[in-house]
């Protein structure tokens, strides 16, 4: 089934209601849209961890991820050394892995040359978000792992030196920012 409806009576997208980690993600964060500079480097850094891994993984190490990645403030993470990778790698509070926590700590440096040269990382993330806001899918079969927005963002990206943020982790950074509407028909969700 792609739409459940809840004890409280709420249509919502089949996952959202599988675990109340889910549902409270489902509902309140998934797929609105969301600009603040910080937010969407997370979502980046946290969807690159999350790589070959569940999202609910991710989704209850968060607390741990912000606490022990300053908040993902771009240029503290940025300043980060060779001591916070190792107080990093020690952390079993957050997913330990050497590549994805050097990719975030150089993403942040990669960030801010970006903000450097276009402004702003919110204004060049949401130029790749399609134009066209298509009907809602009415099954979550249909609902694809990247497309060619989330491929060029991708490319962008990694033009850019950026590391862990092929298409497949692109188009979900795209998906839970509300660049693109995933919920399907039926979800009570608003459109993003």
């Amino acid at each position: 089934m792609d739409v459940v409806v809840g004890d409280d009576g709420v249509a919502r997208c089949s996952w959202g209601a599988s675990t109340p980690d889910y549902h409270t993600y489902h509902d309140t964060e998934w797929g609105f849209g969301a600009t603040s500079e910080q937010r969407l480097f997370e979502k980046l850094c946290l969807e690159g961890f999350q790589s070959g891994l569940s999202w609910i993984t991710i989704l209850r190490k968060r607390e741990n991820f912000r606490a022990a990645f300053a908040g993902f403030d771009i240029a503290t993470v940025a300043a980060f050394d060779e001591a916070d990778v190792e107080r990093l790698l020690a952390d079993a509070g957050i997913v330990r892995h050497r590549g994805k926590i050097t990719a975030a700590i150089d993403n942040a440096a990669r960030a801010l040359d970006l903000v450097a040269e276009v402004g702003s990382l919110d204004e060049h993330l949401w130029s790749f978000a399609p134009d066209v806001r298509p009907a809602r899918l009415s099954a979550m079969a249909w609902v694809p792992s990247s497309t060619p927005e989330s491929t060029a963002l991708s490319r962008d990206l990694k033009r850019r030196g950026w590391r862990f943020v092929g298409p497949t982790t692109v188009y979900a950074f795209m998906q839970s920012m509300g660049m693109v509407d995933d919920h399907v028909d039926g979800c009570w969700a608003p459109r993003a």
